[in-house]
C-alpha cells in the first residue's frame, strides 16, 4: 500500500465509524519511523459545494484539535491534510491498554479505583470543556492506561464544537451531529443536542459499569427513565450519591460542570480520611533541678492510674457479633446478633418474610423485634409512602414522629418513625422500606417506647448490612 501523504505507512485498521476510518501507521519521515494513528474522513456527500463547506469544517476541526493537545493525557496532532478528496489527521499513538480490558464482564472493581478513574478523567475534561469543546464518545475503549499509569483519553475524531452542524446539500436545513455509542450517551445527545453535561453523564455510567460489572446498555430503569444501579454495587451513599446526579436523565439535574463533580470528590475523599497534621518539632532544653521532682510525681501518679484503671472505671461494653443470613429463594441478605433468634415466616398474605428478636428482652412481653417484609408494589418510590402514610393514620392511635428520604441496600429509599397503641403496649416503630422489580422490600422495627433507644444502635447496624441480589 501507498504512502499516505507520502510518509505514513499504514500497519493495520484499528477502528471504523460513521465519520471514517483510523489506521495504525508508521511515519517514515522520522527517525525511528515511530507510530502514529491516522484518522481518515470521508464526507457523506462529494459534490463540490459539500467538500468546500468539508474542508472548512475539518480544517476548523484540526484547530481544535492542535489546541487540545497541549494537555498531556490527550494525543497530539502531528499532521493534518487533504488527498484524493478525503481527509486525514494524524496524531500521536499511545502505548498502552485501553479500559476495556480492565472493565471485564461480572468483575466488581472498588469504590477507591472508581474514586481515581473519576478524578483522572474529569479532570482531562474540564480542560476540554473549557475549550468549549465536547467529547461525545466517552467510554472505556476511548480511555488507554499508559504504562506509568496514567489515563489518556483518545479518539477525538468525534469532537465538535458545540455549534457543529452536519452538511446537507445546499438549500437544505443543517442539523446537529448524533454522535456517541449506545449506553454512555444520555438522551439529549441521542436527539442530536449534546451538552458538556452529556461528557458528565457518560464518565458516570463508565464508573458504575466499574463497580457492578454490567454493561450501562444492560442496566434497568425506573419509571422515571433513571438508570437502576445501587443494588448491583458495594459502596458508600455517598459516592452512590454523586453517580447518580452525574447520570441523571434530565442534564439539568446533572452537575454543572466536571469541575464541580472534582470538588464533591475532593470533599468525600477528605471527610474519609485526614492527612496527619504534622507539627514543628519543639526546641528541647535541659529541665531545671527544681522541676525533676514534681514530674517524677506526675509520672507515678499516671502509672499508678493506668494500673489500677480496670478497676477503677467500667469497660466498655462487648462488641456484638453479627450472623449472616441469606434467602436465595427471594435474593435478601441481612446480618443479625448471634443474641438475637430468627423465625422464618414466609407469610404469602402479609408478606412478613423473617423475622429477629431479642433472645433476652427487658421487658416481659418481648415486644423487641425487627421484621423483613416483601410486598408486591407496582407503583412509585413516592406511591409507596403515600400508602404506608395512609395506613399508619388510619389505625388505630397511629401518629407519625417523622417522614425522611434515605437508602436502603443502595437504592433510594423512605424511613418511617412513627408510635403506635397495642392493647396495653405503647410501640415506637422505624419503618424503612426501598423498591425493586415491582417490590417493596420493607423492614420494620418495633419496640416498647422505653426500649426503643436500648436496641436502636444494633437495629441500624442490621439495617445498614441489608442487601437486595
Amino acid at each position: 500500500m501507498s504512502k499516505l501523504g507520502g510518509r505514513y505507512q499504514i500497519l493495520e485498521q484499528i477502528g471504523k465509524g460513521g465519520f471514517g476510518v483510523t489506521f495504525l501507521a508508521e511515519d517514515t519521515q522520522r527517525p525511528g519511523n515511530p507510530k502514529c494513528v491516522v484518522k481518515q474522513f470521508q464526507p457523506i456527500l462529494t459534490n463540490p459545494d459539500t467538500l468546500h463547506e468539508a474542508k472548512r469544517f475539518f480544517n476548523s476541526e484540526a484547530v481544535i484539535l492542535e489546541t487540545l493537545g497541549n494537555h498531556e493525557r490527550i494525543p497530539r496532532l502531528l499532521a493534518h491534510f487533504e488527498e484524493n478528496q478525503e481527509f486525514y489527521l494524524v496524531q500521536e499513538y499511545i502505548e498502552g491498554h485501553d479500559l476495556s480490558k480492565e472493565l471485564l464482564p461480572a468483575k466488581k472493581l472498588s469504590q477507591a479505583y472508581v474514586i481515581k478513574f473519576l478524578q483522572d478523567v474529569l479532570q482531562i475534561l474540564t480542560f476540554i470543556h473549557q475549550q468549549r469543546v465536547i467529547h461525545r464518545d466517552i467510554k472505556p475503549s476511548n480511555i488507554i492506561r499508559r504504562p506509568d499509569g496514567k489515563v489518556v483519553l483518545i479518539d477525538f475524531g468525534a469532537v465538535k464544537q458545540i455549534s457543529t452542524q452536519i452538511i446537507k446539500p445546499l438549500g437544505q436545513k443543517n442539523i446537529t451531529v448524533a454522535v456517541g455509542t449506545p449506553g454512555y450517551m444520555p438522551s439529549e445527545q441521542t436527539s442530536g443536542n449534546p451538552d458538556i453535561r452529556s461528557d458528565i453523564y457518560a464518565v458516570g455510567m463508565v464508573a458504575i459499569q466499574a463497580l457492578t460489572g454490567i454493561l450501562p446498555e444492560q442496566l434497568p430503569k425506573d419509571a422515571n427513565n433513571e438508570i437502576v444501579w445501587r443494588d448491583r454495587a458495594e459502596i458508600s451513599q455517598e459516592l452512590a450519591s454523586i453517580l447518580d446526579r452525574m447520570v441523571r436523565y434530565d442534564f439539568r439535574q446533572r452537575y454543572e460542570s466536571a469541575e464541580r463533580v472534582l470538588q464533591v470528590l475532593e470533599k468525600l475523599s477528605s471527610n474519609s480520611r485526614l492527612p496527619p497534621t504534622i507539627l514543628p518539632q519543639p526546641i528541647r532544653r535541659p529541665l531545671p533541678w527544681k522541676w525533676i521532682i514534681p514530674l517524677f510525681a506526675v509520672i507515678t501518679t499516671i502509672t499508678a492510674i493506668s494500673i489500677l484503671r480496670p478497676f477503677i472505671f467500667s469497660p466498655p461494653p462487648p462488641t456484638v457479633e453479627l450472623s449472616p443470613y441469606e434467602d436465595p429463594e427471594v435474593k435478601i441478605k441481612i446480618k443479625y446478633p448471634e443474641t438475637w433468634t430468627r423465625e422464618d415466616l414466609k407469610n404469602p398474605i402479609t408478606g412478613e418474610w423473617v423475622k429477629f428478636s431479642p433472645k433476652q428482652s427487658t421487658t416481659k412481653t418481648s415486644l423487641e423485634q425487627v421484621t423483613i417484609s416483601i410486598e408486591d408494589f407496582a407503583g412509585t418510590l413516592e406511591d409507596s409512602k403515600n400508602k404506608f402514610v395512609e395506613e399508619i393514620k388510619t389505625s388505630k392511635n397511629g401518629q407519625i414522629i417523622s417522614t425522611n428520604k434515605t437508602t436502603l441496600a443502595y437504592r433510594p429509599a423512605y424511613k418511617l418513625i412513627y408510635t403506635v397503641k397495642d392493647g396495653e403496649n405503647n410501640l415506637k416503630n422505624w419503618r424503612i422500606w426501598t423498591l425493586n422489580r415491582d417490590k417493596a422490600y420493607v423492614i420494620v422495627y418495633t419496640a416498647a417506647i422505653d426500649d426503643y433507644e436500648k436496641f436502636l444502635p444494633i437495629t441500624e447496624k442490621m439495617i445498614q448490612s441489608f442487601e437486595i441480589d
